[in-house]
């Protein structure tokens, strides 16, 4: 009995993934091209070249998951496990395919080689299932029935089970032959500003109708430093009903969570920003100290940018914001590099080098070191002055290592500009 395949598990065969120096990067794409389907990945596994233990993390996989899809773990040496492994949980047995064998045999020959005897290996395919070719490699793939549910095995370079995986999920695959008519639809929003738990309180009251309603929405929130994502999923078979239930959804979400929202669209913060600013036909110039010009670098990696920001100064010491910025020397003595006053009076300097329409200004102590009890590494100031506007200044205390520190200023400072430009 075959059903409808609506929830996967992955595993990456290889013990070189569970060290420092490899990453499992298939289960993305494999993901993705399953969602296009309306197969949602329900987990995902690594496991070293052990044949017991890929036995028994595959038999797990395939009692949680309609479909099981394997990668790596297929070449033709004693560590490639992932066939009998599989056949292992099964219960059935390997037969070697002539035409594979001829296959890789004429791979061999093509390159005026002798194929090795231990290629035989890769010919050999549990009994029921079929073999998927392999254009692009010796490894073949397969697919395995399994009482109703599905097991693929899929070499690992992408190069191999990209192409392979593609016409799996085509309409005419065995796995999109398999998908059903329902498909996953998804929506997003970002915040900045708020807290991840903050973010969930405002959001928390929407959840729980959604999840009893009449169409499911699943929810889950995403934190980065100085972003919190929020996104939104429900299965149908009704494209237009989806998204008119998860843009209704989002926009209730928007509402209760207020001008934190910065894009509903899956823009970063320097491209909304940089939007504003080009609609408004306005222009933007840096003074930064701590973050040594990662503000700028983020604004001008931004295609176009070139539109709206003038230009901007690393002023890391005292020299360069006195001599480039005219920062008066006295302020620096009374007040420190790290104060409003100075920040302030890098908003002014930027200005008046640059003429450009806003103006920003960020001082701070990013550590690890350089810290005070007055100061503490994580001491902030971010200034923002507008033309025609009143300067808007803020000490601010950031979490984290140097690069979250350094991060975390820049995005306050992109969001300052943002809330600045709205009002």
């Amino acid at each position: 009995m075959t059903s409808t395949l609506q929830t996967a598990e992955v595993i990456a065969v290889g013990s070189e993934l569970l060290g420092s120096t490899r990453l499992d990067t298939n289960s993305l794409f494999i993901a993705d091209q399953l969602a296009r389907v309306g197969i949602e990945l329900k987990g995902k596994s690594v496991v070293g070249d052990d044949r017991a233990r890929l036995r028994e993390v595959f038999a797990g996989a395939l009692e949680r998951a309609d479909l099981v899809v394997l990668t790596g773990g297929l070449g033709p040496t004693d560590d490639d496990l992932t066939r009998e492994a599989v056949s292992d949980a099964l219960g059935l047995e390997l037969v070697e395919d002539p035409e594979i064998t001829e296959r890789i045999r004429r791979r061999f020959e093509k390159r005026g080689l002798t194929m090795p005897e231990l290629n035989r290996r890769q010919a050999m395919v549990p009994r029921g299932g079929t073999w998927i070719p392999n254009p692009n490699g010796s490894a073949p793939g397969m697919v395995i029935p399994c009482d109703g549910k599905l097991a693929v095995l899929l070499p690992g370079p992408p190069r191999e089970l990209q192409p392979m995986l593609g016409d799996l999920c085509a309409a005419s695959g065995a796995i999109g032959r398999r998908a059903g008519a329902s498909r996953i639809y998804k929506v997003s929003l970002f915040t900045t500003g708020l807290s991840e738990s903050h973010v969930e309180e405002l959001a928390q009251p929407l959840y729980s109708t959604w999840r009893d309603g009449a169409d499911p929405i699943e929810t889950t929130i995403l934190a980065t430093p100085g972003q919190v994502e929020l996104h939104l999923s429900m299965r149908s078979s009704d494209e237009q009903h989806a998204r008119r239930v998860l843009e209704e959804a989002r926009g209730a979400l928007t509402s209760a969570i207020g001008d934190a929202v910065f894009t509903t669209d899956n823009r970063l913060l320097p491209h909304v920003v940089g939007d504003m600013l080009r609609e408004r036909r306005l222009t933007i110039a840096a003074a930064e100290s701590c973050t040594g010009g990662l503000l700028m670098q983020r604004l001008t990696d931004v295609p176009g940018s070139s539109a709206y920001v003038k230009g901007g100064v690393v002023a890391y010491s005292n020299e360069i914001k006195i001599d480039l910025l005219g920062v008066d020397e006295s302020l620096l003595r009374a007040h420190g590099a790290v104060s409003e006053p100075v920040a302030a009076a890098m908003t002014d300097g930027i200005r008046a080098r640059t003429g450009a329409d806003v103006s920003v200004a960020i001082t701070g102590i990013a550590g690890p070191d350089g810290g005070t009890v007055d100061k503490p590494v994580g001491t902030v100031i971010v200034a923002v002055l507008i033309d025609g506007e009143p300067l808007q200044i803020r000490t601010h205390l950031f979490p984290g290592g140097r690069e979250m520190v350094r991060l975390q200023s820049t995005q306050t400072a992109l969001d300052r500009v943002r809330r600045m430009l709205m009002d």
